[in-house]
């Protein structure tokens, strides 16, 4: 793309690499290395973006309806308000007071066991047996067996975008009299067939996000609130490298400098998965155009990473 061209590796590192010279006072030339930033999205989406296998990233395009249990008052009402606030700045349509949360954050003394806890009770929450919905083979597993201090699981579901209902069968459910199978079957009305784009899309219907607070170390609860918006607007992959970004996503590294709120970096993130065109019928197409908004969306704060 062309933006890319003209940035070169200013958001890279640079390292000083001393020439043999002839002149002692002479100054050392400095070496540039660095990767160009559409590689640097792509790489960070790679290693972030967390969807169903074969499916897109999913966002919030229904309402949002944040909760938080287990905390203080005062607390939990900064963790609701904080993630509401990152989340109507992307466009994302709040629920009112009252309303049934769909992003559910959870205080524990114990993550693991309240993670186990969760799933032995609701597992069908969590293993939906949806196509397009399953989550990668172990990942249920790591939610509940998990040491880190902040866990979460993400429900996405394949939409058709022209009605807003399912893409693909719900289990037990029925569109018609029930009486034949294809009554459990959604059926799509394709406008606008085509090999390289669809009208299905993916949205998230449930985030949850488990929190020990014994855990938690030297972070604060500010770091602690944006690290729990970032996480809760987007499919994150909990085993994601990020320590070569400047990220909140790094919180929990013990040897990374973290800033204390949303990076730049996350900023970008979050506003080009929700402002790229995700109607490539290629999953990895997808995350391409989620990568190049990003992009686009860093060039208002070309600082380094």
């Amino acid at each position: 793309m062309s933006f890319s061209v003209a940035l070169l590796a200013a958001i890279g590192a640079f390292q000083a690499v001393p020439q043999e010279t002839a002149d002692p006072d002479a100054l050392p030339d400095v070496v540039v290395e660095g990767r160009r930033l559409d590689e640097a999205t792509r790489d960070f989406v790679g290693q972030v973006a967390a969807p169903p296998r074969g499916r897109g990233l999913a966002l919030w395009r229904g309402r949002l309806c944040v909760g938080a249990v287990g905390f203080q008052r005062e607390a939990g009402q900064y963790l609701v308000d904080r993630v509401s606030t990152v989340a109507e700045d992307l466009g994302v349509d709040i629920g009112d007071p009252g309303c049934t949360p769909n992003v559910i954050i959870a205080g524990a003394e114990d993550g693991q066991a309240m993670a186990r806890e969760l799933v032995g009770r609701e597992r069908r929450a969590f293993d939906t047996n949806i196509s397009g919905a399953n989550r990668p083979d172990g990942a249920l597993e790591d939610f509940i067996g998990s040491t880190r201090p902040i866990r979460w699981w993400h429900v996405s579901l394949p939409i058709d975008s022209e009605t807003g209902a399912p893409a693909v069968r719900i289990p037990g459910q029925c569109t018609g009299s029930c009486d034949s199978i294809y009554d459990y079957a959604p059926t799509l009305a394709v406008n606008a067939a085509s090999r390289l784009n669809s009208q299905i899309r993916d949205d998230l219907q449930k985030v949850i996000v488990v929190i020990d607070v014994d855990a938690l170390g030297n972070a604060s609860f500010t770091q602690i609130a944006d690290y729990v918006s970032m996480i809760a607007l987007a499919q994150v992959d909990p085993q994601a490298d990020t320590r070569g970004f400047n990220t909140i996503l790094n919180l929990f590294q013990p040897t990374v400098a973290v800033d204390e709120y949303l990076t730049d970096w996350d900023l970008a993130y979050l506003r080009g998965l929700y402002s790229a065109d995700q109607t490539e019928v290629d999953g990895r197409r997808n995350a391409r155009a989620v990568a190049d908004a990003m992009a686009d969306a860093r060039l208002d704060a070309p600082e380094a990473y």
